[in-house]
């Protein structure tokens, strides 16, 4: 589980699974993070470990991969959550980094773990993208380009894995949330008036923390769903995006 040493939806799904009975390597690039979600977990009667990890070096992502097998006797699903921070108030800067963490963190995370799940006969892939990767242009101003950049890769690098599942019994599914409830996000909405929360295009209602666990905890176990993207507008019940779909309504 990457990115799972704050207090925003990567914590909550390894708590989630937890509960669950999963025993859970907590990753994050804050250690101290890492380590807290660890005591949560634990508080509870969970199992988890912490292991520091920037997702940016393929290496640091090797090693955590290497620790969870050897920790836990193998790796069974894995969480590719780790997200840079969000800014769209700096839409032409930090390109590199959310790229970096956002996308290549993805796909380093997926490609070391399909090959820790073949030695284990199959596993689940759990990747993170964003409705922001959905539109083709926006109708209002704002968002970052790199971060919608690096989510549509990551989406598309779901969907071409669909295959894994007949050939070698590893899944990989997505998710794609809009609005989560997170503590942040919280203090921004409520910091705006009606009237900007109109403009600004926020919805009625934000997802909450343990709606995106369960959702993540549907896409690892569901053993009917591969290569598929489950899209969860806030207002909208959660859906999947039809397989082999262009992407666009028309062509104009």
């Amino acid at each position: 589980m990457t990115g799972a040493g704050g207090g925003g939806s990567g914590r909550a799904i390894a708590q989630h699974f937890a509960r669950h009975g999963a025993r859970v390597v907590v990753s994050d690039i804050l250690e101290s993070g890492a380590r807290d979600t660890v005591r949560r977990i634990t508080s509870e009667g969970g199992q988890a470990v912490a292991f520091k990890t920037d997702v940016r070096v393929e290496e640091e992502v090797r090693s955590l991969i290497a620790f969870s097998e050897t920790t836990f006797g193998g790796l069974d699903v894995i969480v590719n959550n780790a997200s840079a921070p969000y800014r769209p108030g700096e839409p032409l800067e930090h390109w590199l980094d959310t790229v970096q963490t956002d996308l290549l963190g993805a796909l380093y995370g997926t490609r070391l773990a399909i090959d820790a799940m073949r030695r284990r006969g199959g596993g689940a892939i759990v990747n993170i993208s964003s409705t922001s990767a959905l539109g083709h242009g926006r109708r209002k101003p704002g968002g970052s380009p790199a971060y919608d950049v690096a989510k549509v890769g990551v989406l598309r690098l779901t969907t071409m894995l669909g295959w894994l599942y007949e050939r070698e019994h590893i899944r990989v599914n997505c998710l794609a949330p809009d609005w989560i409830a997170t503590e942040e996000l919280r203090a921004y909405v409520d910091s705006l008036t009606p009237e900007q929360r109109e403009q600004e295009g926020v919805p009625a209602t934000l997802t909450t923390l343990g709606e995106i666990a369960d959702a993540v905890t549907r896409l690892a176990t569901d053993e009917s769903l591969a290569g598929r993207v489950l899209v969860w507008w806030s207002d909208d019940r959660p859906r999947f995006l039809p397989w082999g779909d262009p992407g666009y309504t028309a062509l104009e």
